[in-house]
């Protein structure tokens, strides 16, 4: 009865305290509009009130009170909750914490069950969202980047918070609806702010405010001349967040990052020009002295890299918006250059010149976005970059490989390009940067080099990948002229630039290899047909191993004409993809059917002592097209699925010696081959042993040593000419290439010779056909001329008769 009565008075004053609320007429400020919306977590809607912006949802009462400001003080329950709270004798009224849940989770998190975690919204761990080891910890996302997650869109700039981010216009643009700040492009109106529509002391949201300007000037720089003007307005003016790349083990790298948190934290507009001072040292340091980032992986480095030079690009752009008109230049101890250059009335072009590097373009380049903001141009130069760059991939567009030494083909040596060059990078406050209007001029000065007949100077960028790394690429970028001191590059985008010299191998067309290639090949084609109708029509000889001749002989003649007219078709890449692909499928099946010729001898050989070619014959008709056709399409849907990128290169339409590619036919044909050679010496053993305790005269055997001499001379066609083909390397690489070439476009004629032409049983047929088509030739010649007989005594009789 006690609980019951203490149940009434909590009632009433659940129903009273919304009403006492509500009563409320007193001016607030409203803290729930987007740009000052504060979290209220669960269960909780955001509304202005004052001094407190959150209520419980429908269906939910806060324990204490109706309202409170932000999500740490939300304690918002159910009604059956409360009703249950208040019927027992509890003394304060608290809700009991899960006895199933992880007590070592992290800041930013909440147990998921007792094994696991999950990071609060805004924050990731490295194992992802949810996390089951003690060593995660739960880390802001930076969803600003670099690499941005958000879009603000355009004339506007994304600033991370903890946990959370919003997008603010620039300098000279504000919302349309005078907020401050939004959270992504499909909310962003900013327009150009026009200063004549209302008081320059009147703030857009109509509150008077007196404009706070600092009698202190920034400090004089040793190496620039800055103008004593101010822009009226500093708003959206930002140090950006920047973050160090995840998953990086470096206390050097701490230490860094360390600094550059501290530079955000204490970012003052008026002294801009020192935080870019002590950002471009702390830059300089990290890369004079590297310390234990030198003993990450390739790859790491490679990421290190990418981010110091995106955050810096990002840093300088959004912190160059608070410099005054003038020229800033600055140069660290350990080599890092900053020239940035502001517009000014009356300039067409920009020249900023380093000791290393000089930039040229057009201000017309930076115009081009509209933005009515400062117009910044920057170049930054950091030598020390070089090191984290090691060994760096350089990917070259295909015409630029297909147009060096004119027809010759070439290929890029595995080994990595050496920079020749400091890594510069360049900038403006014009975002879209990608395909400019008119090129940017670079003037690189370097020591003293001379290529060599297979080495090449590349104008090159470093193109950032997904995963955070990046490698050289010349995309967008030509290399006007090289001196052995100095190359001059043109580049149609913005990014961090280098001259670096890479190797390549130059492989000449030898016409007399041309020629031998074009006769050999149309003739064997015309052989290998002659063979195919021959084991298709010869009656006399059809068995097995006439249909395994047939096969082979087919899916070479195949190989070899679509070789012969389609290996160079190269302008369509899909095109010559599948011609590759085509080419693979087909001389690895021609492989297969060797195999299967070489089985089927050794089983024939095995069994002449009893004679038995029935279970031969039998097995070799129930494997010889399933494997013979099936093992080969197997092998390439497998290369196809893995790499099909791989398959076609930019001179010929075969596969790819990238990631050892090559090898998808290689392995095959080298196995085959082994696998071939000693059949073909059991079979050799087996046949020698027979022939000297048996007959000479037995039919059978003489049979077996025609076969024998037909595997042996198919071995050498077939096997040889690949093996030759591997082999050419060292000083008898030409001679190799001469004797590959000879055999191997010779394949269909010595496949007509052994098998058709020194065949007894397909001579005798011949002598048949030729005996019939001159029979039928007399016969047609004769029917010709008793034709023509008979004409004219019909002719001379019906004269008599007239």
């Amino acid at each position: 009865m006690k609980n019951r009565n203490l149940l009434l008075p909590e009632l009433l004053m659940l129903l009273l305290l919304p009403l006492g609320a509500s009563a409320q007429k007193t001016r607030d400020i409203n803290m729930c509009e987007p740009s000052l919306r504060k979290s209220c977590a669960a269960y909780a809607d955001c509304q202005g009130m004052d001094g407190k912006y959150c209520m419980c949802g429908p269906g939910q009462e806060l324990i204490s009170e109706t309202a409170f400001r932000n999500e740490s003080e939300n304690m918002c329950q159910g009604m059956l909750v409360l009703l249950l709270l208040t019927l027992g004798p509890v003394q304060k009224l608290r809700v009991s914490a899960p006895t199933d849940c992880a007590p070592w989770c992290p800041l930013k998190s909440t147990c998921v069950n007792a094994t696991a975690c999950r990071c609060s919204p805004g924050f990731s761990s490295s194992s992802g969202e949810i996390f089951t080891s003690r060593l995660d910890s739960c880390d802001d996302i930076n969803e600003c980047g670099p690499p941005p997650t958000v879009s603000c869109g355009k004339f506007a700039d994304c600033q991370n918070t903890e946990g959370s981010y919003y997008c603010m216009c620039i300098p000279g643009y504000v919302l349309a609806s005078g907020a401050t700040m939004f959270m992504d492009e499909s909310e962003n109106t900013c327009q150009v702010h026009n200063t004549t529509s209302r008081p320059d002391d009147q703030n857009p949201e109509g509150c008077c405010v007196k404009p706070k300007l600092d009698n202190k000037d920034p400090p004089p720089y040793t190496h620039g001349e800055l103008d004593d003007k101010r822009f009226s307005s500093r708003r959206g003016i930002f140090f950006p967040t920047w973050t160090p790349p995840r998953g990086i083990k470096s206390q050097t790298l701490s230490r860094f990052f360390q600094r550059v948190q501290d530079l955000h934290r204490e970012f003052k507009p008026d002294f801009v020009q020192n935080t870019i001072q002590d950002l471009i040292q702390g830059v300089d340091e990290l890369l004079e002295t590297p310390e234990d980032l030198k003993a990450l992986p390739r790859s790491e480095q490679h990421r290190v890299a990418t981010n110091l030079l995106t955050g810096l690009e990002n840093s300088l752009r959004n912190m160059s918006q608070a410099l005054s008109n003038g020229t800033l230049t600055f140069n660290a101890s350990a080599g890092t250059d900053l020239s940035l250059k502001l517009w000014e009335q009356g300039d067409r072009n920009v020249i900023l010149s380093q000791n290393q590097v000089k930039m040229m373009l057009n201000w017309d380049v930076v115009h081009d976005s509209g933005d009515s903001g400062p117009s910044v141009v920057g170049l930054i130069s950091t030598p020390g970059m070089g090191k984290l760059l090691a060994e760096a991939p350089l990917v070259v567009e295909p015409e630029k490989q297909a147009v060096l030494h004119g027809a010759h083909k070439i290929s890029l040596q595995e080994a990595s390009p050496v920079l020749l060059s400091d890594v510069i990078s360049a900038f403006m406050s014009n975002k879209v940067t990608q395909n400019l209007s008119s090129p940017v001029t670079f003037i690189f000065s370097h020591h003293s080099v001379t290529p060599g007949p297979t080495q090449k100077v590349f104008c090159v960028f470093w193109e950032h990948s997904q995963n955070g790394s990046g490698h050289w690429s010349t995309r967008g970028c030509t290399m006007v002229n090289s001196r052995d001191t100095s190359t001059t590059c043109q580049c149609t985008h913005l990014s961090s630039f280098a001259v670096l010299m890479a190797h390549y191998d130059v492989k000449e067309d030898d016409p007399v290899l041309a020629v031998i290639t074009y006769m050999g090949l149309s003739l064997s084609l015309l052989c290998l047909l002659l063979a195919a109708l021959t084991f298709l029509l010869c009656k006399a000889i059809q068995n097995t191993s006439t249909s395994l001749h047939l096969q082979l002989s087919i899916c070479l003649f195949l190989a070899h004409l679509l070789f012969l007219i389609a290996i160079d078709q190269t302008k369509i890449k899909v095109l010559c993809s599948i011609i590759a692909g085509a080419l693979h499928y087909l001389y690895l099946a021609s492989f297969t059917w060797m195999l299967l010729e070489a089985l089927h001898l050794f089983l024939t050989a095995r069994n002449l002592t009893v004679v038995n070619y029935s279970s031969v014959s039998t097995l070799m008709k129930k494997l010889m097209f399933p494997v013979g056709y099936g093992v080969p399409a197997v092998i390439v849907a497998i290369s196809a699925a893995s790499r099909p990128h791989l398959y076609g290169t930019p001179t010929r339409c075969w596969l790819h010696t990238d990631k050892g590619f090559i090898w998808t036919f290689l392995g095959p044909i080298c196995t085959i081959f082994s696998i071939n050679l000693a059949f073909f010496l059991m079979t050799f053993w087996i046949v020698k042993k027979n022939l000297s305790s048996l007959n000479r005269d037995v039919s059978t055997l003489r049979n077996t040593r025609m076969l024998t001499f037909k595997a042996t001379a198919q071995l050498l066609i077939l096997g040889c000419t690949w093996c030759l083909g591997i082999l050419q390397v060292g000083p008898a690489a030409h001679i190799m290439a001469y004797l590959f070439t000879i055999i191997n476009s010779l394949q269909g004629v010595f496949i007509f010779l052994v098998y058709c032409l020194l065949s007894h049983q397909v001579r005798e047929q011949y002598k048949k056909w030729f005996k019939g088509i001159r029979k039928t030739k007399a016969e047609s010649e004769q029917y010709t001329l008793s034709s023509g007989t008979m004409s004219n005594a019909s002719k001379h009789s019906v004269e008599n008769y007239n």
